[in-house]
């Protein structure tokens, strides 16, 4: 036999805002909790994939959560992930590598221009 359950809120419409579990407490009543929206967890911003070793929640709850738990201890820590941190510093080593090279190149023709 199916047992009514009285709303605890004023709003009656099946909201995301509104959601809610039928709980049955000691006394044997059936009683509706309302549920919390539920947090998307930050991602990354080259690739857009979900960042590790930070927490899903809801934007005003990151302000009550400590520094720590917000980034990871690494350059770009709680805003890239670590392969796109990788792709960075690989591809700004490699333009740096290729600045020297055309440097030393041009060294080399400057010096054998010198010698004809």
């Amino acid at each position: 036999m199916a047992q009514r359950v009285q709303l605890r809120k004023r709003k009656s419409y099946n909201t995301t805002s509104n959601r809610r579990r039928v709980v049955k407490t000691p006394g044997g009543k059936l009683v509706y909790h309302h549920l919390k929206k539920l947090g998307s967890a930050p991602k990354c911003g080259d690739c857009g994939l979900a960042l590790a070793g930070v927490p899903a929640l809801r934007p005003r709850e990151y302000a009550t959560v400590s520094k720590r738990r917000k980034t990871v201890q690494r350059a770009y820590g709680g805003s890239r992930c670590g392969d796109c941190v990788r792709d960075r510093i690989v591809r700004s080593f490699l333009l740096e590598e290729a600045k020297i090279v055309k440097k030393v190149i041009k060294q080399q023709q400057k010096t054998s221009a010198a010698r004809k």
